[in-house]
């Protein structure tokens, strides 16, 4: 059963193995078939015919962003405000933090939010960032421009600031009541 296999396989790839013909038409275009057409003159293809693919290597364009790369553009980005070591006055916890950003974000970025190392908050395109219930003393903030694919595109240097919150968690004082009203 096996013989007769394996002579079936080498019988049929000699006959698949076929014999390729070339021609020149009237306007000088060289053509290849596997039938003879008139005027046609076999080709005989040497025993070490090989296929040699060479890939072309692209430099990729740090100005322009075409073929959907995320690290062609690039972003200047700055913290507008607050200023360094500024002191926010805010018993809600409340800071409002604006980024400078040249050119304007891409739809397919964004921007990210650092507090003393963490992200806060979703990213999101709106140069400004709203935060509320802070805890008080002296936080470091960065903000990063970030590709989809989670790739850092740019990034601020670190704004240091002070919130100052008079009352953290004010309980009612009890009044001494007198009996005098």
């Amino acid at each position: 059963m096996r013989f007769s296999l394996t002579l079936s396989l080498l019988f049929f790839a000699l006959c698949a193995q076929a014999t390729v013909y070339k021609w020149t038409d009237k306007d000088g275009k060289i053509h290849y078939s596997d039938k003879p057409i008139e005027n046609a003159e076999a080709v005989e293809f040497n025993s070490n015919t090989q296929n040699q693919i060479k890939l072309q290597t692209f430099k990729a364009n740090s100005s322009t962003s075409n073929d959907g790369q995320d690290s062609s553009t690039q972003y200047n980005l700055s913290i507008a405000s607050p200023d360094e070591e500024a002191t926010i006055r805010n018993n809600e916890g409340k800071i409002t933090i604006m980024v400078r950003i040249f050119p304007d974000l891409e739809a397919r970025h964004v921007l990210v939010l650092l507090m003393d190392g963490v992200v806060i908050g979703p990213a999101q395109i709106s140069p400004i960032f709203s935060l509320k219930d802070i805890d008080r003393g002296e936080h470091s903030f960065v903000i990063k421009a970030v590709a989809q694919n989670g790739k850092q595109l740019a990034s601020t240097p670190p704004r240091k600031i002070f919130l100052h919150r008079a009352i953290i968690n004010r309980q009612a004082t009890p009044t001494p009541f007198n009996g005098a009203n």
